[in-house]
């Protein structure tokens, strides 16, 4: 069964320090705030294979039960305050906001 996530992908900030002390500090601690999130994944992008600065610097990862309770996460006045303190922070650019249903499967 597919699981329904929100994906936000920072660009690669101009300050990398200052970036990740308001991520940690100041944005967590908005975004734990956001209903029905069933599981949060952040990751922050290590390399490129051919050695190049990554594209993108984090990843951030918000499952929920369904696209119905994404949309009301979303829609709640923690998800507003969330999704606006991303785009703030994002000294790189504006970040990506992907929704998608992801798969996984066991070989």
């Amino acid at each position: 069964m597919a699981e329904t996530k929100i994906v936000v992908m920072y660009p690669y900030p101009s300050d990398v320090d200052k970036f990740e002390r308001a991520y940690v500090d100041e944005h967590m601690p908005i975004a734990q705030k956001i209903p029905n999130v069933k599981r949060f994944v952040a990751t922050k992008v290590a390399a490129t294979p051919t050695g190049d600065q990554p594209t993108f610097y984090r990843i951030a990862e918000l499952y929920f039960e369904s696209l119905d309770s994404l949309k009301e996460a979303l829609g709640s006045e923690a998800g507003q305050a969330a999704a606006g303190h991303a785009v703030s922070i994002s000294s790189g650019g504006m970040p990506t906001f992907l929704i998608a249903e992801e798969e996984t499967m066991t070989f």
